[in-house]
């Protein structure tokens, strides 16, 4: 993952802009909530801040984490345009570490699909002691199907009136490999070309109940917004 998100981090939020933001949010609001969470989290790959954003909106203190500096960058100038106090930082899921244990973390939309099998346990258990006793950890995974059947061997396109991608997927043993390239115009109405890479692992249910299991975690699984585990599986765990 050494170049991705080099270009695409200053358009992650507005390039996915269809995958139904507000009501994501609300369900992770709404299962927190229910699950008597408290009010101190993390948002573990969190882009560029969207759902750290709404969380802070309703009341919790999160903290968002990226690899990404990119990611990271655009996430704290949509913050501050839209008046939210939010703090980002940089970190690596699989080397998690914080000055004081908190409540929850989340990690949303495909974060861990970008964790290679080897490297579960390790991002697992750093989450794991980041956590208070009784702490909830909410993550999701493209599934196998969705990486597979729809998204391997496959390509994709968009044309905007500021940014044009075409995404390339070549689908391998565990994982897809994926190349992007961005036309992104300027000022002067040139475009300037980007190239990066992206790898996503297919992790099966069983395995990372197995080891989140191993790590500490009580767990139970639901399809994405607590409907169908097709193409989504969410995982909510609580830390023992």
């Amino acid at each position: 993952m050494s170049n991705s998100y080099s270009a695409l981090g200053r358009w992650f939020e507005y390039l996915n802009d269809d995958c139904g933001y507000e009501q994501w949010s609300q369900y992770l609001i709404n299962t927190l909530k229910n699950l008597g969470a408290g009010r101190c989290g993390v948002d573990i790959g969190c882009g560029n801040g969207y759902f750290t954003r709404a969380l802070i909106k309703a009341g919790y203190a999160v903290t968002g984490i990226d690899i990404s500096p990119e990611m990271l960058t655009r996430a704290q100038e949509l913050s501050f345009k839209q008046g939210v106090r939010g703090e980002f930082l940089l970190g690596d899921i699989t080397k998690l570490k914080l000055n004081a244990a908190v409540d929850f973390a989340v990690a949303v939309n495909d974060c861990l699909n970008y964790v290679p099998p080897e490297k579960l346990k390790s991002a697992f258990s750093h989450v794991h002691r980041c956590l208070k006793k009784g702490g909830v950890f909410m993550f999701d995974i493209s599934s196998a199907h969705k990486l597979t059947s729809i998204i391997g061997n496959n390509m994709f396109a968009e044309d905007r009136e500021d940014i044009t991608y075409i995404w390339f997927n070549t689908l391998k043993d565990d994982r897809v490999e994926m190349e992007l390239t961005f036309f992104e115009k300027g000022k002067d109405g040139k475009y300037t070309r980007f190239d990066e890479s992206h790898t996503q692992y297919i992790h099966s249910e069983e395995n990372i109940i197995q080891e989140l299991t191993l790590s500490g975690f009580e767990v139970r699984t639901e399809g994405h917004l607590g409907q169908d585990k097709t193409e989504r599986i969410n995982f909510i765990c609580t830390r023992l």
